[in-house]
């Protein structure tokens, strides 16, 4: 089932999606600054691509010093943006039986948006 959920989440917009999150991800990371958010946003592309069968994972050393501050500020440059993308995109989805399976991807991406070092889609 995620197999035809992925398919069909690519077709309608995830590929777009999920490239969009990789091309930001390189221009982020042609600065020596920008290379640790533009990793996270490449990290988020490939989540955004096939979200269908995978879990939020939050790594053992998620709440360190230095994730924490990366975190801070990808919330405050990046994170608040994309997540609110993915609830308003998640609301839309949720208003028909169709959709919702798709709005509970959207919905599932939001933390890993919001605070993405330390976390992953396995």
């Amino acid at each position: 089932m995620s197999l035809i959920g992925n398919i069909i989440w690519l077709i309608f917009g995830g590929f777009l999606s999920g490239l969009a999150y990789i091309i930001g991800g390189l221009t982020t990371c042609l600065t020596i600054i920008g290379i640790p958010f533009g990793v996270q946003a490449i990290k988020l592309g490939v989540a955004t691509m096939t979200p269908f069968g995978r879990r939020d994972y939050v790594s053992p050393d998620y709440s360190n010093t230095l994730n924490t501050i990366f975190n801070v500020i990808w919330l405050l440059l990046f994170g608040w943006e994309i997540a609110i993308s993915h609830l308003v995109h998640g609301l839309i989805l949720a208003i028909t039986i169709i959709g919702l399976p798709f709005a509970k991807q959207h919905f599932k991406l939001i933390p890993i948006a919001l605070f993405p070092f330390g976390r992953e889609l396995r």
